[in-house]
């Protein structure tokens, strides 16, 4: 039996089916074009590209990164049912580009920083310690299309056999660790250090919070404007750090007295901080040495704190599914100039925070952690499950 051609209405109709699908679910269609208008960036005149549609689909991108971006723009469309009116022209590859340029990176960061939130659910196990809502501040690296553009923002590595392969771009991020949701992130060049983009992120923490962190980041001025939050800090610290031992204390932890760096200008006065040193595995392996504002053994002893502390690695984990297990291992981003660079930035950590955030509705219904569900499955569900009605999760 003979069948006719499936059409699709244009312009601003195809805004409209895109809250069929599950980014729209997770990111209201109504609340996206909102901030769009206030960065001054909504479409003036019907398009088969409105900017909504494009915020999708920048979103959409890291979702499929190993297929073309037409195929893309069809999936991120496929929610589309058999109108039998109107007709829908696939945009090609430079139209995409086009109208991502027209967007630009506001509106994709705005709505990042507007609607990524942590869940904040004390009913989602691992979201919370002794009452403490617990986060992770880490950062890693990307690599970037080889273009003069991406190296001229972003910069690249090099050594004593010359420059890498690819620019490379650095980035710190701020995740809620039982959920894996990262609700704050700066992007600089390859040359600037995790923490002087620490530095305006640790804004994001707040009275109530427990920050974990590696040995990288234990610095004065950085520990100072962290801890002036309100939010209690449990870092891991080198064991060269030079640190003054004031008084012991009965769980075997001491507190001591922490003094800027000599000559530093516009150093911070003298800190107090507790520090709790201990071995792995045997006598001969190797120290570690946390330093917190937790002062009180009677609120956290040394050895809970010890044993907690290997929850930072859940941010580790974080980055590798946004890096790697999202994006297929591609190599690099997509974007070949600056601009679009951070754009796709932001669509990223947008794309990930959209499966943690299901995963974590799916884990409250079934009343699990969601360490227990798989992040590369959750992302083909979400992906195949576009096609139809929205979800009434669980998936």
């Amino acid at each position: 039996m003979a069948r006719h051609a499936q059409s699709l209405s244009t312009g601003y109709d195809n805004t409209q089916h895109l809250s069929m699908g599950v980014l729209a679910l997770c990111f209201p269609v109504v609340e996206v074009q909102r901030i769009i208008e206030q960065c001054g960036k909504a479409s003036r005149r019907v398009r088969d590209l409105p900017a909504v549609v494009v915020v999708f689909y920048v979103m959409a991108m890291s979702l499929f990164p190993a297929v073309g971006y037409q195929s893309v723009l069809r999936w991120l469309l496929c929610g589309l049912q058999w109108l039998g009116s109107g007709n829908f022209r696939l945009s090609g590859k430079g139209s995409l580009s086009r109208a991502r340029q027209r967007l630009g990176e506001e509106p994709v960061k705005r709505v990042f920083e507007q609607m990524a939130a942590p869940l904040a659910d004390a009913n989602l196990p691992g979201s919370y310690w002794k009452g403490l809502h617990v986060v992770a501040l880490d950062g890693s690296t990307l690599a970037l299309q080889d273009t003069a553009s991406n190296e001229a923002a972003f910069g690249r590595s090099s050594n004593q056999n010359g420059k890498a392969a690819y620019p490379m771009s650095r980035f710190v991020a701020l995740a809620e660790v039982g959920t894996h949701m990262i609700f704050a992130a700066r992007l600089g060049r390859y040359d600037t250090s995790e923490i002087e983009l620490a530095k305006t992120l640790v804004d994001h923490l707040r009275p109530g919070m427990l920050c974990l962190a590696d040995r990288l980041f234990p610095g004065t001025p950085l520990w100072k404007k962290a801890a002036a939050t309100g939010s209690h800090l449990l870092w891991r610290a080198k064991t060269s750090l030079q640190l003054t031992r004031i008084e012991d204390l009965p769980d075997g932890s001491w507190l001591a007295r922490w003094t800027p760096s000599q000559g530093r200008k516009g150093a911070s006065p003298d800190l107090v901080v507790r520090v709790v040193e201990y071995r792995l595995n045997s006598r001969d392996g190797e120290i570690y040495r946390l330093i917190t504002t937790l002062t009180d053994p009677a609120f956290a002893s040394a050895q809970e704190l010890a044993g907690f502390y290997p929850q930072r690695w859940e941010v580790e984990l974080t980055i590798k599914e946004g890096k790697s297990i999202l994006r297929q291992k591609q190599l690099t981003l997509r974007s070949k100039v600056a601009p679009l660079v951070r754009q796709e930035f932001w669509g990223l950590l947008l794309a990930h925070y959209m499966v943690r955030k299901m995963m974590a509705r799916a884990a409250l219904d079934r009343g699990i952690d969601p360490d227990g569900l798989s992040f590369q499955n959750s992302v083909e569900i979400m992906k195949s499950t576009h096609t139809g009605p929205v979800l009434s999760f669980s998936p």
